[in-house]
């Protein structure tokens, strides 16, 4: 495995770390290029939970960024700090990051995990649960804000804001939500709805996939074995 990009997300790359939170990395690593030719392929996830650490094998992480996937995409428009490893093949992906996006997968894949994390928040009923129970449902309230607000404005900018600037408001809403008000989390993910529906947005129809593969035909070169002369 030869780890190409891989850096800190989840909420302390957002600014919403509190006391208990964990500390989430997530990575990129090219597995060797001959491995994909024998009878068993690589591994195309390596998932621990002490640290907890996903790391994805290159051709599977633009697989998810081109669909949209939220949490594969944050890990190239991370502020510089969160970083923890960048090689020239790492600093090459997040050079072509605005190739994985196109409007209409921005929209389904933003709008479609909003929309998992407020059924979330309707099986936890009127808010008359435990305290452990209203923390995990304040968590879930603040994950679907956040979401729909990188979503939309990812969608009207072609820029992901990773970065909360107003970290303080999306604590208030998931303490809101869990205390009992489910109607502010529909209304807002009825809103960001309506939203993408009037935005004008600069992205594309469809990601650059030819960019894509190219920076993957890189990394599959640079991880063949040596020639004859050892080169």
């Amino acid at each position: 495995m030869h780890l190409l990009l891989s850096g800190v997300v989840g909420s302390v790359a957002y600014g919403l770390a509190g006391p208990g939170s964990d500390t989430d990395r997530l990575g990129v690593f090219a597995a060797p290029t001959v491995a994909f030719h024998g009878l068993h392929p690589p591994r195309e996830s390596v998932v621990t939970t002490d640290p907890d650490t996903t790391l994805h094998e290159a051709g599977k992480w633009c697989r998810l960024a081109l669909s949209g996937n939220p949490t594969a995409t944050e890990l190239v428009w991370l502020p510089e700090e969160c970083y923890e490893t960048r090689t020239e093949l790492g600093e090459g992906l997040i050079a072509i990051r605005s190739a994985f996006l196109s409007a209409p997968r921005v929209r389904d894949a933003y709008l479609g995990y909003a929309s998992q994390q407020f059924r979330k928040l309707e099986s936890r009923g009127d808010g008359t649960f435990s305290a452990d129970t209203r923390r995990r449902t304040a968590k879930h309230a603040r994950h679907l804000a956040r979401l729909v607000h990188q979503g939309r404005l990812l969608y009207a900018t072609g820029v992901l804001e990773i970065r909360l600037a107003d970290p303080e408001w999306f604590r208030a809403f998931g303490d809101r939500v869990a205390a009992g008000s489910l109607d502010e989390a529909r209304a807002l993910l009825a809103e960001t709805e309506r939203d993408f529906d009037r935005i004008r947005t600069p992205l594309p129809g469809r990601p650059d996939e030819a960019t894509v593969e190219r920076w993957l035909l890189d990394v599959r070169a640079a991880h063949l074995p040596p020639g004859p002369t050892g080169r």
